[in-house]
């Protein structure tokens, strides 16, 4: 089978979102997939992987998008791919994965981060002069309204309720595909090794609960929130814990933060690493208070290190956590006091390894191989007459 696979950024330095498809198009192309690959990023290389690059001359990002789009269209019309899968808004797309969810909750979600009724109204109002986004919008829009229908490919039941709530898209067109990630690749000896070197590196001793949130986009991720957290757990003083905050951001910025919370040295900025393996082996649990998360793979990757999960409703990824059983879902973000309570019923060395069992187990098939073999079904169903089974 030849599948054209449309996006526009595949550099997996950008985010989770990259990092994931990279990993989906190398099971792709070890399935026996022949892929053809539609991007304005370098691209990442395999045999059976034929690249189209294509890269607008136009000045702005959203100029470059909309060039970007129109390429790809007639690059697509004179293709003969069995089957066109976007990952980004595409009008030929037969099947539609938004692994960052749908363009328009991603909008609701980052006005969400304002805490003022005043303040999400001005960003409202700025919004409507983003071009790209308007230009991304209306491309979904189009996509999800045209006809026949794509069939659209879900992460999460949260990705589901976006699709019925923004665009009244039917659920018969609608493959709920859970998100999936590569497992620990860490033997038992390696996770050892990589708990004490990490604890040592950064001087947190055995008997301290070592708090772990991995994020590039600090605010939207909720770093804000932990520090505030972490800084009620330190008043309080019943909790020993250290906590590390490994990916981008202006560390020196959210330091201050930390200084005026009352974390004091409590919370380390580790910036970005090319492996974060050794610290899901170094740490005890992950918070990811999020904002906004399709299906976080920062998440089902704690799951599969064993380490019990705190994040939030507005995470796809809380469909693999049983609460209070493998972790513990806030219905919002701004749950602080209650991220705190997690964290400290989490500081019983007895509930927190039996809660990181249960997570291993629920995260087991959340893996990245079997993701993609689920899409290899929803190609097939594609490709037999065109039509929805």
């Amino acid at each position: 089978m030849r599948v054209a696979l449309v996006m526009e950024q595949v550099a997996v330095s950008r985010g989770g979102a990259e990092r994931s498809t990279e990993q989906f198009l190398h099971h792709l192309l070890e399935l026996g997939v022949e892929v053809e690959l539609y991007t304005a990023s370098a691209p990442p290389e395999g045999p059976g992987l034929r690249v189209h690059t294509i890269q607008p001359a136009a000045t702005t990002r959203s100029g470059r998008s909309a060039a970007f789009a129109r390429r790809v269209d007639q690059l697509l019309a004179a293709g003969d791919a069995d089957v066109v899968h976007a990952i980004s808004p595409c009008l030929r797309a037969e099947v539609y994965e938004p692994r960052g969810g749908t363009v328009q909750e991603t909008i609701e979600r980052n006005l969400a981060l304002r805490r003022s009724a005043g303040s999400r109204s001005l960003k409202r109002l700025l919004s409507r002069f983003n071009l790209r986004q308007r230009l991304m919008l209306d491309l979904e829009r189009r996509l999800l309204a045209r006809e026949p229908r794509p069939v659209v490919v879900a992460l999460s039941e949260y990705v589901v309720a976006q699709l019925r709530r923004h665009y009244g898209f039917p659920d018969s067109h609608i493959r709920r595909v859970f998100n999936g990630v590569d497992p620990d690749p860490g033997s038992e000896e390696q996770r050892r090794r990589d708990r004490s070197a990490v604890r040592r590196r950064y001087g947190v001793t055995e008997d301290e609960l070592l708090v772990l949130m991995v994020a590039h986009n600090f605010k939207l991720k909720g770093v804000g929130r932990w520090i505030e957290a972490a800084g009620r757990l330190a008043g309080e003083g019943v909790v020993r814990f250290r906590s590390l905050v490994v990916g981008k951001g202006s560390a020196s910025r959210w330091r201050k933060r930390v200084a005026s919370a009352g974390a004091g040295d409590r919370v380390v900025f580790a910036g970005p690493v090319e492996d974060v393996w050794p610290f899901y082996h170094a740490a005890d649990v992950l918070v990811h208070p999020t904002y906004y998360d399709p299906c976080s793979r920062v998440v089902l990757e704690a799951m599969a290190a064993g380490r019990a999960v705190v994040t939030t409703r507005f995470d796809g990824a809380s469909d693999a956590i049983e609460e209070g059983v493998s972790g513990y879902v806030l219905d919002s973000p701004e749950e602080v006091g209650r991220l705190a309570e997690c964290v400290s019923l989490l500081a019983d060395a007895e509930r927190r390894h039996r809660m990181g069992a249960r997570a291993l187990a629920a995260g087991a098939g959340a893996t990245m191989r079997r993701h993609a073999e689920r899409l290899i079904e929803v190609y097939g169903q594609v490709a037999r007459g065109r039509a929805v089974v």
